[in-house]
């Protein structure tokens, strides 16, 4: 990935809109750079520091202030090397070396607190917009799909088509998933496990039951929709999911928010067993190496999964954008097509061509809905840079889809 630090980064964006003629605020710098609803927050957490804009985010910064993504970089990296050799002078005197290690303790602590604050706002602003969008939405459609007899088996991706591919590209992925609820809905209305599970346990569970036949259904192929999927999911957990890890049965948003705390607070916990020494007034020399290397180890842990956190916060951003979108305009479109629907009981015939159309479009919808849901955004954090950018590629092909598909739907 960059050879930059998110501190360089900070800098050289914050002196680059200062120096705009006349200087740039940090709403407009939002604006411009394409930032939607809290956008100043952002560009002052990256200007602090904490967070390191994604490629996609760093170009469209870039372009705001009238550079390219390269001499952006290029500048970070450089600011990044001229910090690091002003840090590498250490003092000669230990009280003056005690003084420094303390320091730079307390600004990892500060760092990792930022981080977990951060997380904790973001995943807790997605899980409310994600469960209206999956009550006021994707449920309300399933409700309103189930009393409709008759509806055709959808098509599924075949293999000539995947294969075609080269990959398992957004739209593909979407399709799958959208065949997968649609099989669930015909069962359910048929009177099957899945539509007995959804009315038992209430809605949480129903939406995991529908989830987990998107994610591990099978397509006409054979081939496990899972698979379809790529980073978007895995075949044990569904991060930031509604229904929470289907493996356990549903652990919530609660549970996900706590993972991912935990591992952006990993650094801090590698300073617990030399931490007692930065309260001590005094320290030997080999205390003060011991708790130097530890903190070292703390850095450069920050320093690797840095950009994997600046990822995972864009994703969170555009992810909770396009649910927030599916709960307000989503939930209009599909009341008016609820309003348009024959009295009950209906048939697939009676709905007519447009009312027909629409039921595929609000399934593809919710396969979109899901797909979105469904990105682990915790292994962002642990991958390794080649692996970090195939998985940022694949998730915004992913959420440009869906956020693409969707609008051109409500």
């Amino acid at each position: 990935m960059n050879d930059f630090s998110a501190e360089a980064m900070g800098l050289v964006i914050r002196e680059h809109r200062q120096a705009q003629e006349p200087p740039m605020t940090q709403e407009e710098l939002a604006k411009r750079a394409d930032y939607g609803k809290g956008g100043a927050v952002s560009i002052s957490r990256i200007e602090r520091g904490l967070i390191s804009p994604g490629e996609h985010r760093l170009a469209a910064i870039a372009l705001a202030l009238r550079l390219t993504p390269a001499q952006l970089a290029q500048e970070a990296e450089d600011r990044t090397r001229s910090l690091a050799d002003r840090r590498g002078q250490r003092p000669v005197k230990l009280r003056d070396q005690v003084a420094e290690t303390k320091r730079r303790h307390a600004e990892i602590n500060e760092k990792v607190a930022q981080r977990s604050k951060i997380t904790q706002e973001l995943g807790e602003a997605f899980n409310q917009v994600h469960d209206t969008a999956r009550d006021a939405f994707f449920l309300r459609f399933v409700e309103l799909a189930e009393s409709i007899s008759g509806a055709p088996e959808p098509e599924r991706p075949s293999e000539e088509e995947i294969e075609s591919t080269g990959g398992t590209p957004a739209a593909i992925r979407v399709e799958a998933m959208s065949a997968g609820i649609a099989n669930a809905i015909r069962d359910a209305a048929g009177g099957a496990a899945v539509g007995a599970v959804g009315a038992a346990a209430g809605g949480a569970a129903a939406y995991g039951a529908f989830t987990a036949a998107a994610l591990f259904g099978t397509a006409s192929t054979g081939t496990a929709i899972s698979t379809l999927s790529g980073v978007a999911a895995t075949n044990a957990t569904l991060a930031l999911l509604g229904g929470g890890t289907l493996a356990a049965g549903g652990a919530g948003m609660a549970g996900g928010i706590l993972l991912l705390t935990g591992m952006v607070a990993a650094p801090a916990a590698a300073l617990a067993a030399a931490g007692f020494y930065v309260l001590r007034q005094r320290r030997t020399k080999k205390e003060e190496e011991r708790l130097r290397t530890e903190i070292e180890v703390a850095e450069a842990a920050l320093d690797q999964s840095q950009q994997g956190f600046g990822t995972m916060t864009d994703v969170l951003h555009r992810a909770t954008a396009i649910m927030e979108y599916v709960s307000v305009h989503g939930t209009h479109a599909l009341e008016r097509w609820r309003v348009s629907l024959p009295p009950e009981p209906r048939d697939w015939t009676s709905l007519g061509l447009e009312g027909q159309e629409r039921y595929k479009e609000f399934l593809t919808v919710a396969g979109c809905l899901i797909a979105v849901s469904s990105i682990n955004v915790s292994a962002l954090l642990t991958a390794k840079p080649d692996a970090l950018r195939e998985m940022d590629k694949a998730i915004d092909e992913t959420l440009r889809y869906a956020d693409k598909t969707i609008k051109s739907i409500v």
